[in-house]
């Protein structure tokens, strides 16, 4: 893979950058869709049920507002970049209900980076992510290490 044409490498990635997420509005039709075929608790399916639960609403489940926030990371830097994926999740807290009508926005923030020590060609980022309603309240934070490869493989190895 040429690296060099892609957006975003490794390199790109500074501790502390910002990049920002969103907006996504969150639909009815969405909800239920996600609900019926991964998590089809009631509270998700129905509107009455979901006003009858603690939730107060049709509500996304968790891992569809996961998969919210993965899609908003796809159109923020992952597509088009030298992304290899992830190891797993440090964690994920759903902090409010995502409900339909919700428009989410947020932020990815990069807190640390380093390069692989097995892997010479490939960077590791601890990224933390914050999804936001349009209120501004909190709905979602997590927190992971994301795998890029370096734009210039070569001349790092050629420095070390």
């Amino acid at each position: 893979m040429d690296t060099r044409l892609h957006r975003y490498a490794y390199e790109d990635f500074t501790i502390g950058l910002e990049l920002p997420l969103g907006p996504k509005e969150v639909t009815a039709a969405e909800i239920i869709a996600f609900a019926s075929e991964f998590d089809p608790q009631p509270f998700h399916l129905d509107e009455a049920a979901g006003k009858a639960s603690i939730l107060g609403g049709l509500a996304a489940s968790g891992w569809h507002t996961v998969s919210m926030l993965m899609r908003m990371m796809c159109d923020a830097y992952i597509t088009g970049s030298t992304s290899q994926g992830a190891p797993g999740a440090d964690f994920v807290k759903w902090k409010k209900p995502v409900l339909a009508g919700d428009t989410l926005s947020g932020r990815t923030k990069v807190l640390d980076c380093r390069l692989s020590r097995s892997k010479p060609d490939l960077g590791l980022v601890t990224v933390h992510h914050e999804l936001f309603n349009q209120n501004g309240e909190s709905v979602c934070e997590a927190q992971h290490v994301a795998m890029f490869g370096l734009r210039d493989a070569q001349a790092q190895g050629d420095a070390q």
